[in-house]
């Protein structure tokens, strides 16, 4: 029996997990609500507590899959690349792609915030910094005598840069680069950063 019910458990957790998925996919994290959800996955409202610990566990987990399909794209953009300027730049391009693609669950991954001082899994904070060891690996090729902790403040603000550029480019914010140039400003951005000269510590 205990084999059953733990199949039936498992079950019922990648509904809710699939139906969560749907629910930010079509509507964006505001339409996450655990009456809708269950409802989709086919279940009672108090089933959700027995797979998840809460809503924003639900929402982890949903946003761990997320980070599942963008490491996945980003491999994919750079399969192949093997000069490390001109894989940031892929690295670039397949992250703008997966924004346009999957608007909705890429601005999840900020929107949501836990309450009060509680603080994201260990797990899942390592998924977050896998992301950032595409970029610190090219960057490590194009300065490797840059020290660790060096190399890992500039992939963040490699990040940081091409984030928010997609970020602003896809809002269509009034400051966001020309209806159709994102792709070449984006682009002509990572060039940039890995073409000017560093400055020292000193």
């Amino acid at each position: 029996m205990s084999g059953k019910r733990a199949a039936v458990r498992a079950d019922l957790t990648n509904r809710l997990l699939e139906a969560a998925t749907a629910r930010i996919e079509r509507g964006g994290l505001g339409s996450m609500r655990a009456r809708d959800v269950t409802a989709d996955a086919g279940c009672g409202l108090g089933k959700i507590y027995k797979c998840y610990e809460d809503l924003d566990d639900l929402i982890i987990h949903v946003n761990s899959g997320t980070l599942a399909r963008l490491r996945h794209a980003l491999q994919a953009g750079i399969d192949g690349v093997d000069e490390p300027a001109l894989r940031l730049k892929a690295l670039a391009k397949a992250y703008l792609q997966f924004a346009r693609d999957h608007t909705n669950l890429w601005l999840a991954l900020f929107q949501h915030r836990l309450p009060g001082e509680r603080t994201a899994p260990d797990w899942h904070v390592r998924e977050n910094t896998e992301l950032i060891g595409f970029i610190a690996r090219s960057i490590a090729q194009l300065e490797p005598e840059i020290s660790e902790d060096q190399l890992a403040a500039r992939a963040r603000t490699y990040f940081a840069a091409v984030h928010g550029i997609v970020l602003i480019g896809l809002q269509g914010k009034f400051v966001a680069p020309p209806e159709g140039s994102l792709d070449r400003e984006l682009e002509d951005l990572v060039g940039r950063l890995t073409t000017f000269e560093t400055p020292s510590d000193g």
